[in-house]
């Protein structure tokens, strides 16, 4: 039983403090509106080589003043659960305009 408690508060904490891995940055005057285009970055060897190419340029669609963040979402830590084990991470990039 207490196994099972310590592994619940484990994976409680992980999720609860997922996104405390978050960079944010705001071009312009930042966000106007609340309208999110969310894009998965993929990386492989824990992070160091990237896997696929997110454009925030193109999820912009041509605004001047949006915010762009970067994090380790709850999905993201239960995804890497399973692919750290093969070295394979994601992270999610959202662009609020």
């Amino acid at each position: 039983m207490k196994r099972i408690c310590g592994f619940t508060a484990l994976f409680l904490a992980c999720v609860i403090f997922a996104g405390c891995a978050a960079h944010i940055h705001q071009v312009g005057s930042g966000a106007q509106g609340n309208s999110m285009t969310e894009a998965r970055q993929w990386y492989i060897l824990w992070g160091l080589v990237p896997i696929n190419d997110v454009d925030t340029h193109s999820m912009t669609e041509g605004a001047t003043n949006y915010t762009i963040k970067t994090e380790q979402s709850a999905l993201d830590v239960v995804i890497n659960i399973f692919t750290g084990m093969v070295t394979v991470g994601s992270r999610t990039v959202t662009v609020t305009k």
